[in-house]
């Protein structure tokens, strides 16, 4: 099997220290269902064209450029000389510019995932270094690095032998909670709903197990172009029937909490067994005929 082919080659940079390194993308899309646009009639793939939103003109490949609107319909023409210009060249260096305690990155700001490994046998040592001194801290290094000429944030921890490292977002790329949640209203809620409410979390309480994830609509396509190329016909999935019996939060509280108690018994206790016991029977009954003698 040939070695995946690198996103990315630069240095990791810590002070002085300094150690070549690739990157590769940690997660990957390719696997997925897609699906392609074509000619019911022929059945050929179609081909998308560029067309002049007022006119409705074709627009050739020479006459496209880009624009920032200024307002409704007024755009700023940018060349793509000046694009350049500001465009910031990647120097192939992750500087490491601090380390902080995993547990104030906050979990909105994590975009893309990226494995780091050592780019040959040169810098391993350096390598294991930065990376063992992060277990040993518990800490997340900082850094800055340029991908598509653009610069991004990202944090590094180690990951096994090596170290994984997710871009971050910017502050303005983050929505305000507040616009969200702020009109959200605080009823007064009893304290036995709340116990009821945790007794069923611990009742669902696991541990993150990854392989269980099953992307059910991805399974579905699959099937479905399997029939279909197969010539079997496709049969729509009946939906499921929604309860139309309205009962209250505490009534929900309580059934939940039972049905899964139930279960939970269910599974865990043991078969119980009649046995019948003919000799203690027959000597009972000896003795009541002694009695009745």
């Amino acid at each position: 099997m040939a070695p995946p082919r690198a996103y990315w080659k630069g240095s990791l940079k810590l002070s002085l220290v300094s150690c070549p390194v690739v990157l590769y993308p940690a997660s990957t899309s390719s696997e997925k269902t897609r699906f392609h646009m074509i000619n019911k009639e022929t059945g050929n793939r179609l081909k998308q064209q560029m067309v002049d939103a007022e006119t409705g003109d074709v627009v050739e490949s020479d006459q496209k450029g880009r624009g920032y609107e200024l307002k409704k319909g007024e755009y700023v023409e940018i060349e793509k000389e000046e694009l350049e210009a500001v465009q910031i060249e990647s120097n192939h260096t992750i500087d490491i510019d601090s380390f902080v305690p995993r547990d104030e990155i906050d979990k909105r700001y994590l975009n893309n995932p990226y494995y780091i490994a050592p780019d040959g046998k040169a810098g391993i040592d350096a390598f294991a270094v930065i990376r063992d001194a992060m277990k040993d801290q518990d800490r997340v290094a900082l850094a800055r690095i340029v991908l598509t000429n653009r610069e991004h944030i990202i944090a590094i921890e180690p990951l096994g032998k090596g170290l994984l490292g997710t871009t971050l977002r910017y502050p303005y790329e983050l929505r305000d909670e507040g616009d969200y949640f702020n009109d959200i209203k605080s009823p007064k809620i009893s304290k036995d709903m709340v116990e009821l409410a945790s007794h069923i979390l611990d009742s669902k309480a696991s541990h993150f197990d990854p392989s269980k994830f099953k992307d059910e609509y991805e399974n579905a396509l699959k099937t479905l172009v399997r029939r279909k190329a197969a010539g079997k016909p496709v049969k729509a999935a009946e939906p499921d029937e929604k309860a139309d019996n309205v009962i209250s939060l505490m009534e929900a509280l309580k059934q939940s909490l039972k049905g899964k108690t139930s279960a939970k018994r269910g599974r865990h206790a043991p078969t119980r067994r009649t046995v019948s016991r003919p000799a203690k029977k027959a000597h009972r009954s000896a003795a009541r005929a002694r009695k009745a003698g």
